[in-house]
């Protein structure tokens, strides 16, 4: 891609996280918003003020002869795989959000196209960019804490009938697939990013306040064997009462241990390493805040800064779409011991 140029993007899914991401285009100077997707109106959306073309389907804006490099997906789950497909068949580079499928042979099948297309599949896991993610990840990669013994995560949230609304695409099988993969994909994403692949999978799951609105369980307890070395755990739920309680990460090493904390893993509770001074981080984002209830950090920015930077031969890809099949392959892993249990 020409250097001068500016990157051009569409973006499909007009709802929160559809319009933070035209937000961010906005607001690079090397990027321009070219359209919008949603089967909404753009008034229904709340996004009249991006004044750009509105179009109702993938399909339509692709037939619509208008020059763009990249396609957003910020749709339901259900619906990543084969909207970035389609792009992809169109030669447009693709940003999807997480998770990049609900299966490993969608995400395959999304890895095959843009092979065969030679275009860019970027997956968005802005958590990685938290000044508390990219100092671990330092402390992780050059040996600071030894060996890994244990690693525990803690994802317990806040989800209730003010997220689950009647008719809605959140908590059904197909297009949500489950609290692991909406709500908790990105500290999957984390944990793979420092430690790498996981085997020996057991769990316990249950659906404690869910059973009218989702279809799905609502909380687990997983344990698993590092197969770089080590063992670990995730704990999850989305029946807190009223708001986010935690999410953290607890790692205990040979040379010392860690704890990562805060609603969002955005705060360094523990730093235990003796010889070891912890350098002054910067602030971390908040979290993305849906009104009623608040989601992972607000690093979008930094994302749409990564795919242009791609795109134009500056850097590389933070997130690239092998790690993104990574994540969904765990989960699905995970999936199949909560399936046995709970015959879902």
């Amino acid at each position: 891609m020409n250097t001068d140029q500016k990157v051009k993007f569409a973006v499909i899914g007009a709802g929160h996280i559809g319009k933070r991401h035209a937000e961010m285009i906005t607001r690079e100077a090397d990027a321009e918003l070219v359209a919008l997707v949603d089967i909404r109106s753009a008034e229904e959306c709340d996004a009249t003020h991006f004044n750009v073309p509105f179009f109702k389907t993938v399909e339509e804006l692709l037939a619509s002869g208008l020059d763009f490099d990249v396609v957003n997906v910020c749709t339901p789950n259900g619906l990543h795989a084969d909207q970035s497909i389609a792009a992809l068949e169109a030669k447009k580079h693709v940003v999807c959000e997480k998770p990049m499928g609900l299966s490993k042979d969608n995400c395959e099948k999304v890895i095959f196209k843009s092979l065969q297309m030679s275009k860019q599949v970027f997956c968005v896991m802005q958590n990685r960019y938290s000044p508390p993610s990219e100092w671990i990840k330092s402390i992780i990669t050059d040996g600071i804490l030894g060996d890994i013994f244990m690693v525990q995560l803690n994802c317990y949230w806040n989800r209730d009938d003010r997220y689950y609304k009647k008719g809605g695409w959140k908590g059904t099988k197909d297009l949500d697939g489950g609290t692991l993969f909406t709500q908790f994909s990105h500290f999957i994403d984390i944990m793979y990013w420092l430690f790498g692949d996981i085997d020996n999978i057991q769990g316990k799951f249950a659906d404690f306040t869910h059973k009218d609105s989702t279809a799905f369980e609502d909380s687990g307890f997983v344990s698993f064997d590092f197969i770089n070395g080590g063992m670990g755990s995730i704990n999850y739920s989305t029946a807190v009462v009223e708001q986010n309680l935690e999410s953290s990460m607890t790692i205990i090493g040979s040379k010392g241990s860690v704890k990562i904390g805060g609603q969002y893993m955005n705060e360094v509770e523990v730093c235990n390493i003796p010889g070891y001074e912890m350098p002054q981080l910067a602030e971390t984002n908040p979290g993305n805040d849906y009104g009623a209830y608040k989601g992972s950090a607000a690093n979008h920015h930094y994302v749409i800064e990564n795919v242009i930077d791609t795109l134009k031969g500056r850097t590389t890809s933070t997130t690239n779409a092998l790690e993104g099949l990574k994540v969904v392959e765990i989960i699905e892993r995970i999936y199949k011991v909560r399936n046995s249990q709970m015959n879902l």
